[in-house]
């Protein structure tokens, strides 16, 4: 696939290349360059035009499992790049695309092969990977990755059917997140950067009828038989996306109460694989060693049953990682500071920045336990490493001319 050069200002200038889009399964897809000239056939192709970008986007990955915290964790992943993320204007109410300055978060459920009338008729769930069009998601992440703007499908979840596309263009980070990200493996080789959000049952049940209940009207029975009917291809395709992750953000009951069946304090574990490019894990006290720490009561107010910092190496598939993890919750977010000063490779630009981003969007949910902390966290160090990817390529022609 012929695309404008990135490495010099005159090719942001010249003609674009056109390409056919033959191997996309979906209308005409338009690409856009500096002089908005729109695709055109060509003996009965399809063409789109390349767009001439300077910068390709830094491509992320989220993976879990419905109602297990991803779009909570996408708000605070884009506070971290500034500017608040939103619906494409204009666009259809319905979208499940989201868009800030530097960031658009797409649903891979828009990649939906069959609607939820056709789900029912043929016995599969969205997790299914028959249910899916991997196909067209590894085209148009490719696409998006090459700087290309796609026309996404729209999976509508009110009404449970497939609406008309809409118009992707490549922003700066582009994240996927879903059920699906890192089930296909030429997908998967896209990706920059990959989480998975592993929540226990027992934590999953109690988020999914908050959720369900509370926003979408769902009776508890009817939640029970969802989480039931799921559990099997769940655990066939979704849960063992994790291996594959370079970060996960494990939750778990807490241990800190004998016997808890409220679900309300968690144990919260970051696990992040040692040995990623553009990622240098976050450490407790001294990196490398086995760290476990009850913070001092006078500089950081908790109520029963209290917190608990853990830190130290483990394997993880097979994966050599560093975890962090913490069991309870805050009593007030301001003096979170204290905890972030003894955590290092944050990634922060200012001392303080964990904590004022946690101040910042208090509102959130797992704003006072570790599920925020460690969004937090995460989403600093993929700032990082879009900042570490940027800077690798703008030297790389720079050092091919000194050769």
């Amino acid at each position: 696939m012929a695309i404008c050069s990135t490495h010099t200002t005159t090719s942001l200038h010249s003609p674009c290349t056109t390409v056919s889009n033959a191997g996309f399964r979906q209308k005409q897809v338009i690409f856009f360059t500096s002089n908005r000239r729109s695709g055109r056939r060509h003996g009965g192709a399809r063409t789109f035009q390349v767009s001439c970008s300077v910068e390709k986007p830094v491509v992320i990955g989220l993976a879990a499992d419905s109602g297990c915290g991803k779009s909570t964790f996408m708000r605070r992943l884009t506070s971290v790049f500034g500017g608040a993320a939103e619906p494409p204007k204009g666009g259809n109410p319905d979208s499940n695309t989201l868009i800030s300055d530097t960031t658009t978060v797409i649903c891979l459920d828009d990649y939906h092969s069959l609607d939820r009338t056709g789900r029912k008729e043929k016995g599969v769930t969205a997790l299914d990977p028959r249910a899916n069009n991997f196909d067209l998601m590894y085209e148009q992440v490719k696409a998006i990755k090459e700087g290309q703007t796609i026309e996404k499908p729209i999976y509508n979840h009110v009404t449970g059917l497939l609406d008309p596309p809409e118009v992707i263009k490549p922003p700066k980070i582009f994240v996927i997140e879903g059920l699906h990200p890192m089930f296909d493996e030429r997908v998967r080789d896209l990706l920059d950067f990959s989480i998975y959000l592993d929540i226990s049952d027992e934590v999953k049940f109690a988020w999914k009828i908050q959720r369900d209940m509370a926003e979408r009207g769902h009776s508890l029975e009817s939640i029970q038989a969802s989480i039931e009917a799921r559990k099997p291809d769940f655990d066939a395709f979704i849960d063992p996306q994790k291996q594959y992750a370079d970060a996960v953000i494990e939750v778990l009951p807490t241990q800190l109460i004998p016997d808890d069946n409220e679900g309300k304090v968690l144990r919260v574990k970051l696990i992040m694989k040692e040995g990623v490019k553009h990622f240098n894990p976050v450490y407790l006290f001294d990196e490398g060693s086995s760290i476990s720490w009850v913070p001092c009561g006078r500089k950081l107010t908790c109520s029963y049953p209290g917190i608990k910092f853990a830190y130290g190496p483990d394997t993880y598939f097979g994966h050599e990682v560093s975890v962090l993890e913490m069991d309870g919750q805050f009593d007030r977010l301001d003096e979170l500071i204290y905890v972030e000063s003894h955590l290092s490779n944050l990634s922060t630009k200012f001392y303080g920045e964990v904590t004022q981003q946690m101040l910042k969007h208090a509102d959130f949910p797992g704003s006072n336990n570790g599920t925020g902390l460690f969004q937090t966290i995460v989403g600093l160090k993929i700032r990082d490493l879009y900042e570490q990817i940027v800077a690798e390529r703008a030297g790389a022609p720079a050092e091919t001319a000194k050769v």
